[in-house]
């Protein structure tokens, strides 16, 4: 996502300064994690680290931002002068998209110049906690409908349009069949969905001319909103008018509810679709769906859902807390010790095990400590730049497809497990916590 380098916090940039004043441009470690668990999620799914890959990789001050920062008070043309040069040549290290992963994990390692791995901290901050905050809440439709279509319809419901357009991505690579956001089809090639609006059939005297009209403007992808003025109505005439387009080549792909007891119309629907000689068409419904909602309907005749605000502001939980800290700076392993907000010290790695091929437990260990599991965080990026292109969105689905199937079936579930999945720091990590707060309290 395309975004200016001063799209970032001023105390980003009042501590580049004083870094820079005092000249402290040693290596500086850094990684992104989730606190904790929000309630009723048993686990989250890593997303955003392509974007985040494009911004460190375009990271740059451009003229106009540099002239803003030269405006301000504290920032003297030298300093400026220095950030008009400044880039990320740092490396990182990551889990890929859409691996499941605990709270203290970390997502992604930064090892850069302390200036270059401070300032990027709000930027990845953003792109990781709302991808993986979005893909974590989608999974769960997934999950709740492993066989139904689901469309994402947020983008008119997000809290501004990169926000819609970064969750119609993270749904898609979560197990979303496609979006009706149309760029996120354009850039990304996400299957887009459209059909028709309510004020579509309300410019028309006649209920049934907007349906036809629709259907010869669209026939290869014949979709008819049927709730507009009475639901049973509205299908009565999908059925009158079906055999007259099917002369014409043109057959009805399915129908929307948008309103009402969705289960109720649902079962009325079918019924009259069935009697009427139209078996074929697939019934779709929206309206304010949560998963807890799509998980009810799954036994009404419903062949897919389209999600709205629910997906797209993540209604329940609107945020996670994620943070971007300090681990290791000049060669010594560094420790916030705030009650409460703690961390465990150095460079770490995730050590996955798991036991007839379902995920057993967890273990945070140092980075160069050889523990059994598989290790999660691997390279991506060297002296600023990736190591190979982003993969194709089919891989990273893939990759969430075949995560799901090593969870315990305590965690698939939309309630909280009633035992979190274990994830342990390792004793190296725990002594050399102690070795810091030992020093720091010396």
């Amino acid at each position: 996502m395309a975004a200016g380098a001063l799209l970032t916090d001023l105390y980003q940039l009042t501590m580049l300064k004083a870094y820079w004043e005092h000249g402290m441009r040693e290596t500086a470690v850094f990684e992104f994690f989730v606190r904790r668990l929000p309630p009723n999620r048993n686990f989250l799914l890593a997303a955003g680290l392509a974007h985040a890959l494009d911004y460190l990789e375009g990271l740059r001050f451009e003229p106009d931002e540099l002239e803003w920062i030269g405006g301000q008070p504290g920032f003297p043309s030298a300093f400026v002068d220095w950030l008009a040069d400044l880039r990320f040549n740092g490396d990182v290290d990551a889990m890929p998209e859409g691996t499941v992963f605990f709270p203290e994990e970390p997502l992604l390692r930064v090892t850069a110049p302390l200036p270059e791995a401070q300032l990027v901290e709000t930027r990845l901050i953003s792109l990781l906690n709302y991808a993986s905050l979005i893909a974590s809440r989608a999974v769960r439709f997934r999950l709740a409908a492993p066989k139904a279509r689901l469309v994402d319809f947020g983008l008119r419901r997000a809290h501004g349009s990169e926000a819609g357009l970064l969750a119609a991505r993270a749904a898609y690579i979560a197990g979303f069949d496609g979006t009706a956001t149309a760029l996120a089809g354009k850039r990304w090639g996400i299957p887009t969905f459209g059909t028709m609006a309510h004020s579509f059939i309300q410019a028309h005297d006649s209920e049934a001319d907007a349906f036809i009209r629709f259907a010869r403007a669209h026939p290869d992808n014949t979709v008819l909103l049927i709730d507009t003025y009475d639901t049973g109505a509205g299908a009565s005439k999908v059925v009158e008018i079906a055999p007259g387009l099917r002369a014409e080549g043109i057959e009805i792909q399915a129908v929307r509810l948008d309103s009402g007891d969705l289960a109720a119309h649902a079962r009325r629907v079918r019924r009259i679709l069935d009697e009427g000689g139209c078996p074929e068409v697939r019934i779709f419904a929206s309206s304010s769906l949560d998963e807890h909602d799509v998980a009810r309907l799954a036994h009404a005749p419903i062949d897919g859902f389209g999600v709205g605000a629910a997906l797209t502001v993540s209604a329940d939980e609107p945020t996670l807390d994620s943070v971007y800290k300090l681990q290791e700076y000049a060669g010594r392993p560094r420790r916030k010790r705030s009650e409460g907000k703690a961390t465990w010290p150095g460079r770490k790695q995730v050590f996955r095990t798991r036991e007839g091929g379902r995920l057993a437990r967890d273990v945070l260990g140092l980075e160069d400590e050889a523990l059994s599991g598989e290790a999660l965080l691997g390279p991506v990026a060297r002296a600023g730049a990736r190591i190979r292109p982003a993969p194709p969105l089919e891989e990273v689905r893939e990759r969430v497809r075949a995560s799901l199937k090593t969870l315990p079936p305590e965690l698939r579930g939309l309630d909280s497990a009633r035992t979190p999945f274990p994830v342990e720091p390792s004793p190296a990590v725990r002594e050399l916590a102690r070795e810091v707060d030992r020093r720091s309290a010396g």
